[in-house]
């Protein structure tokens, strides 16, 4: 029993995921009746799909944080990636797309459902430009890092390396946002430049934020920035930073779960359901080392963050962007393991 129970042990791990399924689902079924159980699936899919490099990622960040601040992650993190992040997020957003007040964006979502939906694709384009924004931030951070030691696709990565600077993010996004307003095919062009800047300063802000207590909390401890253990207020930006990448990812699984349903809260609970699952494996990564055993799945997972994060800006089906990122994220996993054969 106590090993079932092991910190490092799968059942104790998943097991808040399992609880939640089950007593989320059993709330919607009485409320709803047992045909809901296909769409909940449907749902969950949808969010392991979209959010799988999200747990990489999130495994990443979460290693520099103090085991206080992972439960933090695994507990209070999970109701607000399923209430704050996958419903008031949206209706705020389509609140400020739409300058009006959130009580009647919330009332229309929980009346009138249909209408919802049509506000938040209207609003899309500057759900989108932000989302994007932030994404492709975070991804070109993760190649143009100097510090970044292993390299996948060298020929790629190399280069990026030659020119690394501290503003090349930031340029080469501001340069994306640009070219995509400009394309003829775009009809929100202030839209795309205005909410792709909030999302290029919203990253700013909080990364470098969580990164400056990090640099003064190893200052003070004697250590390396890069092997500090990040706990206070620094370990607050940087849940507060995985909290938002965690909406930016979400972004497009609220828009794609319009097409398997428009009731708001069913939506909320399928893919609340997901963000679970999603929230265990990246503890579970976390947990059983498993980036520093697959070398290059940190790699695979920022490369599929680059195409989410272009799709974001040129829409495509989802399905290319989620199939997209399985791909690759494979082939990361497959090539890890033949490095470390």
């Amino acid at each position: 029993m106590s090993r079932l129970l092991h910190r490092h042990s799968p059942v104790r791990i998943f097991g808040i995921s399992v609880v939640l399924t089950i007593l989320i689902s059993a709330i919607s079924i009485a409320y709803n009746g047992a045909q809901v159980i296909p769409v909940l699936f449907a749902l969950l899919i949808i969010e392991i799909t979209f959010s799988f490099e999200n747990a990489i990622i999130n495994a990443k960040v979460l290693t520099t944080m103090s085991k206080f601040w992972q439960t933090m992650f695994l507990t209070i993190g999970i109701f607000i990636a399923i209430f704050g992040m996958r419903v008031v997020f949206p209706i705020a957003l389509v609140a400020i797309a739409a300058n009006t007040s959130w009580q009647t964006v919330l009332d229309t979502a929980l009346n009138d459902p249909v209408a919802y939906s049509a506000q938040l694709e209207v609003a899309y384009p500057s759900i989108a430009a932000f989302g994007g924004a932030f994404l492709l931030m975070l991804a070109l951070s993760f190649f143009f890092d100097k510090t970044k030691k292993t390299l996948w696709l060298t020929p790629i990565e190399s280069r990026l390396h030659r020119v690394s600077h501290w503003y090349m993010p930031s340029l080469m996004t501001a340069g994306v946002i640009a070219f995509f307003a400009a394309l003829p095919r775009n009809d929100h062009p202030e839209t795309t430049i205005a909410s792709g800047a909030v999302g290029v300063v919203t990253y700013i802000v909080v990364h470098g934020l969580a990164e400056f207590f990090t640099k003064i909390q190893s200052g003070h401890n004697g250590k390396r920035a890069t092997t500090t253990v990040r706990y206070g207020f620094a370990a607050f930006l940087t849940f507060l930073y995985l909290e938002v990448l965690d909406a930016s990812f979400s972004l497009d699984s609220v828009i794609g779960a319009f097409a398997i349903t428009n009731q708001v809260l069913l939506i909320a609970a399928g893919l609340g359901i997901g963000a679970v699952w999603v929230r265990s494996m990246t503890v579970y990564m976390v947990r059983k080392g498993s980036l520093a055993t697959y070398r290059y799945l940190e790699h695979g997972a920022h490369y599929t963050v680059l195409i989410l994060a272009i799709t974001m800006f040129i829409h495509v089906p989802e399905t290319f962007a989620g199939l997209a990122g399985i791909a690759i994220i494979f082939s990361s996993f497959v090539a890890s393991k033949r490095a470390g054969d």
